[in-house]
């Protein structure tokens, strides 16, 4: 169940892959002195607090660095990429659009964008003039 801005809830499915790693997480978090008030909370700070939005932000900037990253990346940026990602292997712009908790498809689609390799191979397979007769 994720909460995401207005306090909307949704549910989101997540692969045995990922569950196996959460597993390790909780070890991990269970080592914390979780306040009383964030038992509920998945990511915490060293405090036993919930992580802010602007560490969250650091975090994902100075891993970024780390990796050799140049361009500004953003906790936004991998909520695009996922998109990008699940659409360039095949899932649908509807499937995306609820991952995501949008209300409108107008909204998931300026998520998706495509670059020019994308577009030349859509007309190479699909435009008529280059079926074979």
């Amino acid at each position: 169940l994720i909460e995401g801005k207005g306090s909307k809830q949704r549910l989101v499915p997540i692969s045995g892959e990922s569950i196996k790693w959460f597993g390790y997480w909780m070890q991990d978090r269970s080592q914390l002195d979780v306040k009383a008030d964030y038992k509920d909370i998945v990511f915490l700070n060293h405090y036993g607090r919930q992580l802010t939005r602007a560490m969250i932000f650091t975090i994902i900037k100075q891993l970024a660095q780390q990796a050799g990253i140049t361009k500004t990346v953003s906790p936004h940026t991998l909520r695009h990429s996922f998109a990008t990602h699940m659409l360039q292997n095949g899932a649908d712009l509807r499937i995306i659009q609820q991952l995501l908790g949008h209300e409108e498809l107008t909204t998931t689609e300026i998520y998706t964008h495509l670059d020019i390799g994308d577009l030349k191979q859509a007309i190479l397979k699909y435009h008529p003039a280059n079926q074979e007769q």
